[in-house]
């Protein structure tokens, strides 16, 4: 069941994002020059930028826990939409 709440819309998933996007980028424009210490520079910017979004993530910058009731209430909800 997907949630309807922010779909990833915080600071920190999209700086990891832009970051991921930047190495791709770099990493797919020296594949194609044929030259592999770009390429993997360009692999190692995009794993830099997983670990950023989940550095902010971890700093309050990504989004907020649900409660344990919220989400019970959610997954009975779904439930009764699919009896």
């Amino acid at each position: 069941m997907a949630s309807r709440g922010h779909h990833g819309h915080t600071p920190a998933a999209w700086t990891g994002v832009v970051i991921a996007f930047i190495g791709i980028c770099i990493s797919s424009a020296y594949m194609v020059m044929a030259n592999s210490v770009g390429f993997w520079i360009g692999i190692a910017i995009s794993l830099i930028g997983g670990l950023v979004g989940l550095g902010m993530r971890m700093a309050g910058m990504g989004m907020p826990k649900e409660a344990p009731a919220l989400t019970e209430a959610r997954v009975a909800a779904g439930r009764a939409q699919l009896q």
